[in-house]
């Protein structure tokens, strides 16, 4: 039976290396830094470990006691992401980045520490049967970094037979956890518009075919591909970010170019926003003698947690913070994650750690106040260390 173990000795060094990521923000893919100071922390714990998974990521094995390698039992993997944003931060606090235009605006310095925290608590006490796989990833934010690390080989080279991860929530008081069964974030593509006309004199519009006002017809009539094609209960968003065009006022340019994104917590969904997509953008265009192409480029799946460990993680929340503080049955987020791909290839759960606000006020995740919630190295750590426990236990009684 699990007997809670007691963080507090480590709180200090956790609380300074999680300042120090803080101060030493990298981005996607560069976690080069980031990547030396978790394995220091790991070997210092006499951890076998792997490192260059999906270029940066680090994937450290803990075997309870009478396992190795050769003989892992059980396998549970447990995920922390370690990028940070391209984002210029705002906070003054001592433990701010020191890296103009790069800060750690989602919180993953405290992911990367409560895996570490866990890890501590674990190697200390190994008396469960069974493999602990830490998986400390690259390129969360938009490089697809799980994806990578399952292509350099992940899951074949450490086996898990379930995977959990874990976000910090600015939504949810800090104390507080969250998760549901099925999607908990959304699926989320990029997509270009080109809209292709003919160019010249701004005196001369009848010379032309104007591309500016088609792409202002595209993009306001996209807007119905949710507003009137979506069921009002099913959760879409589409977002148009961006458009270019043009050079000075008094050319009309040959092309205008339209940015944006789509989310959906349903694939049928995303389906029908890329047929509308193409459908809208090449009408629109072809009633102004203009033609329009569409590229749509390929992002995250949808987080979809899967029953079982997602009622298991529930379980094991309310544990740690009793029945009303934790919620199993929240609302989905139209966020994105890739931490999907990972669960498309092994049965698991992805949860919320309740943060609070975080740094400035009334301010969430990616914006230049942000910052995560020291309180949760505590309860993070602990809350890892239950979690792949009960699991153990729970394998030993099938």
């Amino acid at each position: 039976m699990y007997l809670d173990s007691d963080i507090s000795p480590h709180l200090g060094r956790l609380k300074a290396f999680r300042h120090d990521l803080h101060m030493h923000p990298e981005l996607r893919y560069e976690e080069q830094r980031t990547a030396d100071q978790v394995a220091a922390w790991l070997s210092a714990l006499g951890l076998p470990m792997a490192r260059g998974l999906g270029t940066t990521g680090i994937v450290a094995s803990i075997h309870g006691a009478g396992r190795s390698s050769g003989n892992p039992g059980p396998t549970i993997g447990l995920r922390a992401d370690m990028d940070a944003l391209p984002v210029q931060e705002i906070n003054r606090f001592g433990h701010a980045s020191t890296v103009a235009g790069r800060m750690h605006a989602c919180g993953h310095d405290g992911h990367t520490t409560m895996l570490l925290g866990a890890a501590q608590l674990l190697a200390q006490q190994r008396d469960f049967d069974g493999t602990v796989n830490l998986i400390f990833q690259p390129a969360e934010e938009g490089g697809a970094g799980a994806r990578a690390m399952m292509q350099d080989g992940l899951f074949e080279r450490f086996p898990c037979q379930a995977v959990f991860g874990l976000h910090n929530w600015p939504a949810l008081p800090q104390g507080e956890m969250g998760v549901r069964v099925g999607p908990i974030m959304a699926a989320a593509l990029r997509f270009e518009i080109i809209v292709r006309g003919r160019g010249g004199h701004a005196a001369l519009p009848h010379t032309t075919i104007d591309p500016i006002p088609i792409a202002c017809s595209i993009v306001g009539q996209l807007q119905t591909l949710v507003s009137r094609g979506t069921d009002p209960l099913d959760s879409s968003v589409l977002t148009v970010g961006q458009i270019t065009s043009g050079t000075v006022e008094n050319i009309i340019p040959d092309e205008a170019r339209i940015f944006g994104t789509c989310r959906n917590l349903r694939s049928d969904s995303q389906q029908f926003m890329i047929d509308g997509l193409h459908r809208i953008s090449q009408h629109i265009a072809e009633a102004h003698f203009a033609t329009a192409e569409v590229i749509i480029k390929p992002g995250y799946p949808n987080t979809h947690n899967h029953e079982k460990e997602a009622v298991f993680m529930g379980e094991v929340m309310r544990e740690m913070v009793g029945d009303a503080n934790a919620h199993t049955n929240v609302l989905p987020a139209m966020t994105a994650e890739d931490f999907g791909f990972f669960l498309e290839a092994v049965p698991g759960a992805y949860g919320w750690i309740g943060n609070g606000p975080g740094g400035q006020p009334g301010v969430g995740l990616h914006n230049p106040g942000y910052d995560f919630n020291d309180d949760n190295l505590a309860l993070g750590a602990r809350f890892w260390d239950r979690l792949a426990r009960r699991w153990f236990e729970i394998q030993a009684q099938r």
